[in-house]
């Protein structure tokens, strides 16, 4: 049964359903806003992850508060919309988002028949995702998709296409890249460029790697102060990918932005050295935890062995990029230790120190950015230098501590830590931005090709193919 509908989600639910897919307004006092011309009209499509609601966790001026929902019956859009409606009853500066949905077997090809909007947000179930990007692309409309985009090799030579086609089309196509503004990443990408105090990056070799990234998450945590609860396909690597292309997709997104800033990256410049993967083991009980059902569907079955499901979320690569050696893992637990998150590791290996972003106990699980294994200058020669240097960079305040022998902390200001959920707004103004200029930069698009090249190669390296 198709059903289309509106949600004036700070105003009671008026619903309308049938297969003619009509739809009703509601409320005059919404009206005005809708008279404005917006430049920018976003058309939700399939919203399985909860990415898909962060994006919209804000307002953007340029962006109509009324968004176009699409999506299949079922659980899935229901708690999209949730997420929506407690950002728009929230006390602290509330939201004013309307939703329109429409549902029902046909949901992809009604928005593009309709194409109420002029950008596609894509965050769910990502073994279709391939499909939904080239079909959107080809149609004219603008991409923010959640990554990965991508989750298996086989796919690589369609997106590479989309990425053609939006070229000569003048439209954009943008991976969500959070971690790209977590104040501890910007300030190890910036003083990797300070030749005073880093020297420069070293080659390393595949034992020890001149980079290194580690990644932990959690099958169940909070969001938006929420216990989440996942979809069981999130437990399918046929459906949401294994881990080496998921997760990874930010770590690798990482490696070429902070080493090789604004470079035009190719293919030719990764080289796969190794890759294996391997699977979390999650009991009934944990399953039903996070998805509230008390078995496993059939088509977790195939990944079922001793009544417990092996979800293949764990994968490592060891590659070099341009002659650089960087070890890259991503790993999923079921649940953190208590007061704990998703955690994360960065490693960046200079001549003249070590850069290092640690987020663990003894950081009180804040990412915390360190300056180790100082070499050619005395400790508080090197301490007087670095305090010089952290006073040129664009943030007040900042401070270095000893940590230990050999070893600086960076001490930052809470007004610079910034949630994880709030990165998703800093990625949708920068992707407006460009929207706005007509053009991603010129590196963009062949990082975004390099990057997916390298995770899904990775899965191939890992499973023998």
């Amino acid at each position: 049964m198709k059903k289309f509908f509106v949600l004036i989600l700070s105003l009671p639910i008026l619903i309308s359903c049938g297969s003619g897919g009509s739809k009703k307004k509601s409320g005059d006092k919404t009206q005005p806003a809708m008279e404005k011309n917006y430049q920018v009209k976003l058309m939700t499509v399939d919203p399985g992850h909860f990415h898909a609601a962060l994006v919209q966790k804000i307002m953007y001026d340029q962006v109509s508060p009324e968004v176009h929902v699409y999506a299949p019956e079922g659980p899935d859009y229901l708690q999209h919309l949730d997420r929506i409606k407690s950002y728009n009853s929230r006390t602290a500066d509330p939201t004013s988002w309307n939703e329109i949905v429409y549902t029902g077997p046909d949901f992809f090809d009604k928005m593009l028949e309709q194409k109420p909007g002029n950008v596609v947000v894509l965050s769910g179930n990502n073994q279709k995702k391939a499909e939904y990007i080239s079909r959107s692309i080809n149609a004219g409309l603008n991409v923010l998709a959640d990554k990965p985009m991508i989750i298996s090799a086989k796919d690589f030579p369609s997106l590479v296409q989309a990425f053609k086609t939006a070229g000569e089309k003048g439209i954009i196509l943008y991976d969500i890249m959070t971690e790209r503004y977590e104040i501890t990443t910007i300030l190890q990408k910036m003083l990797s460029h300070n030749e005073e105090i880093f020297g420069k990056l070293t080659t390393g070799t595949k034992e020890e790697p001149a980079v290194s990234k580690i990644s932990v998450h959690n099958f169940s945590k909070l969001v938006s102060g929420v216990q989440l609860q996942r979809p069981a396909w999130f437990f399918d690597v046929e459906q949401q990918g294994e881990g080496i292309v998921d997760v990874t997709t930010h770590l690798v997104d990482l490696v070429q932005w902070e080493c090789f800033p604004e470079q035009i990256l190719d293919t030719t410049d990764i080289k796969m050295a190794s890759a294996k993967r391997w699977p979390t083991i999650i009991p009934k009980d944990e399953f039903k935890g996070v998805t509230g059902l008390e078995d496993f569907p059939a088509y977790l079955q195939k990944d079922v062995k001793d009544g417990k499901l092996n979800v293949y979320s764990n994968g490592e690569m060891v590659y070099q990029i341009k002659g650089v050696w960087v070890k890259v893992t991503a790993t999923w637990n079921y649940m953190p230790p208590a007061g704990a998150g998703d955690t994360y590791f960065s490693a960046l290996h200079g001549s003249k120190c070590d850069l290092v972003i640690r987020q663990g106990p003894e950081e009180k699980y804040l990412p915390t950015l360190y300056i180790e294994n100082v070499k050619g200058l005395k400790m508080d020669d090197f301490a007087a230098k670095l305090k010089t240097v952290l006073g040129t960079l664009p943030y007040d305040s900042l401070q270095a501590e000893s940590a230990g022998k050999n070893v600086l902390r960076v001490n930052l200001p809470v007004k610079y830590r910034a949630s994880h959920e709030e990165h998703f707004g800093q990625v949708t103004d920068k992707f407006l931005e460009y929207m706005k200029e007509g053009k991603l930069p010129e590196w963009e698009v062949p990082g975004m090709i390099t990057k997916y090249y390298t995770t899904t190669r990775a899965l191939k390296m890992a499973k023998g193919e």
